[in-house]
């Protein structure tokens, strides 16, 4: 399989500067559902790391146990809560958000599953899936059929091996992502070290981040910004790449002052700013 290198070059031909004449309105509206109780640290990660990312409106679909907690950790932040207390049961809303990125800490009550799956087939915006909306989704591999074209999954190696099956081979691994992509017509970001993209039959290679990325809430965020860049109108291969490079970026740029031990989710999301003024170099 071919696999191209993203570079430097690649990302500054895809990069769109933010206008002068800008404002919140037209910037991308982002809407993060997720949460359950203990790990309502995943939405506020996604949710944060998306007004890093340049969206102009973050609006958070949570249980009621994480209102308190949203609105004072993020002030800047939207809340919808759903009707039950620690997990979500119904996903329902009256917005009209750019992009949704779904499944992070959701966890998988019964409930929480059938609200997933009725919401997959009735949404028509695009989309960003991550944990449990994977981990739901393996469980019920027919429901991938639900998926719009272009739909971003954006598995870890483990969750990849539920969707896929195990492989005998990185050769193996990489024809039988590949061949999902192909199939459901959507975009794979298979994370590891490093990093590869899957989409419409191609295979890209991140060139940035490094040891650090490997903790806890990493993925949150990158959730975060690829959902906050596909609101800001990149298409989906285009926000899986760049957002993927930003986030590596930032480990590269924070890791000579932070060392890898002492660096963590939230440190991507303080060094999104300088990874973006790098780009813009």
């Amino acid at each position: 399989m071919k696999i191209t290198k993203v570079t430097r070059s690649t990302i500054s031909k895809m990069y769109r500067t933010v206008q002068c004449d800008t404002h919140k309105g037209i910037q991308g509206h982002v809407l993060i559902i997720g949460g359950s109780y203990g790990k309502m640290g995943a939405p506020l990660l996604s949710s944060k790391s998306a007004l890093h990312s340049g969206c102009g409106l973050v609006t958070a679909f949570i249980p009621k146990i994480g209102y308190s907690i949203l609105q004072t950790a993020l002030p800047e932040v939207m809340v919808l809560t759903d009707k039950s207390e620690n997990y979500i049961s119904n996903i329902d809303f009256t917005i009209v958000p750019k992009a949704i990125g779904v499944g992070i800490g959701m966890g998988q009550e019964p409930k929480t599953r059938r609200a997933f799956y009725k919401f997959l087939n009735t949404n028509e915006i695009p989309l960003v899936l991550d944990a449990d909306a994977l981990n739901i989704l393996a469980y019920n591999p027919k429901w991938l059929l639900s998926l719009k074209s272009q739909t971003i999954l954006t598995p870890h190696l483990k969750e990849l091996e539920r969707l896929i099956g195990k492989w005998n081979s990185e050769e193996e691994k990489f024809e039988k992502t590949a061949a999902l992509s192909k199939a459901l017509n959507c975009i794979v970001v298979m994370k590891g070290a490093p990093t590869h993209i899957f989409s419409n039959g191609r295979c890209y290679e991140n060139s940035t981040g490094n040891p650090a990325l490997a903790t806890a809430g990493s993925g949150d965020v990158l959730t975060g910004i690829i959902t906050s860049l596909l609101a800001q109108k990149y298409t989906a291969e285009e926000a899986a790449i760049l957002g993927v490079y930003l986030h590596g970026l930032t480990a590269d740029l924070a890791r000579p002052k932070t060392g890898t031990q002492a660096f963590t989710a939230s440190t991507i999301i303080e060094y999104l700013g300088k990874a973006f003024l790098e780009i813009e170099k």
